[in-house]
């Protein structure tokens, strides 16, 4: 017997799903968000907040009492979330790539009804990808890339997470595909890894000018620049967005 659809009573404790949903047309379904779903802005007005992404406010969720939670593997901590699922329906995403990416939005619409708009965006975001891929792989360069997502230590990402794989799309070759998951990279390590471009993600950690002219001494070689960590990281509708902000950004190193 298939599964009932739900499409009211909704929790997301993912800011990128969130942001999904309202386009998939279930912004009236959301009772409940976190503080960093920031997108669409208002929400945050308008809906409960149940915590952060790995600080939920259990009671606020219990009283909410949701038909549908939707957690992510690495957004939200796992005790959390196993304990929200012995009280209610959770659905947990695991997205290290862009075909995960696709298969959470097919999903997502099939749990709430909306498996028509979820296609669509499917086929709008695969018809963007190839668009943008026809130009950058043809006939642009690969850039030599460090992603630093966090400073004191610097972390940057390995070739297992979702970020890779939109660097690689942009066509940025992630200096640290080689390495762990979120690996520490010492001063030594950005020295020998000699990239052309670093890129700062406003995401997690807030990078800012300074830190450029700080990086700048490590790598004195390479272009920095700050880079929107939501184009990079976020899953979901905001990969409509991505292509447009690639092309821009590559336009400020060529």
């Amino acid at each position: 017997m298939a599964e009932p659809k739900i499409n009211s009573g909704i929790v997301s404790l993912v800011p990128s799903q969130t942001e999904l949903l309202v386009y998939l047309g279930l912004e009236d379904a959301l009772i409940g968000i976190t503080k960093f779903c920031v997108h669409p802005a208002h929400l945050r007005k308008t809906k409960q907040i149940v915590g952060g992404t790995k600080n939920l406010r259990m009671a606020v969720i219990e009283q909410l009492n949701p038909a549908l939670i939707l957690a992510n593997k690495e957004e939200n901590e796992q005790a959390a979330i196993e304990a929200l699922a012995k009280r209610f329906k959770v659905w947990v995403s695991d997205i290290k790539n862009w075909n995960e990416a696709l298969a959470m939005i097919a999903s997502v619409g099939t749990l709430t009804d909306t498996d028509a708009k979820a296609k669509r965006l499917i086929a709008d975001l695969e018809m963007a990808k190839s668009k943008f891929q026809a130009v950058t792989f043809n006939s642009s360069k690969h850039y030599k890339t460090l992603y630093l997502i966090w400073r004191e230590p610097w972390m940057s990402i390995g070739s297992d997470t979702f970020i890779h794989e939109m660097m690689q799309i942009a066509g940025f070759q992630n200096c640290c595909a080689h390495l762990s998951r979120y690996p520490v990279v010492d001063e030594e390590t950005i020295k020998s890894l000699s990239p052309e471009v670093i890129l700062l993600s406003s995401e997690p950690y807030p990078f800012k000018e300074k830190h450029i002219v700080e990086l700048q001494k490590l790598a004195p070689q390479a272009l920095i620049l700050l880079a929107d960590g939501e184009m990079f990281s976020w899953y979901g509708s905001r990969m409509l967005q991505a292509f447009d902000y690639f092309e821009l950004l590559r336009a400020r190193i060529c």
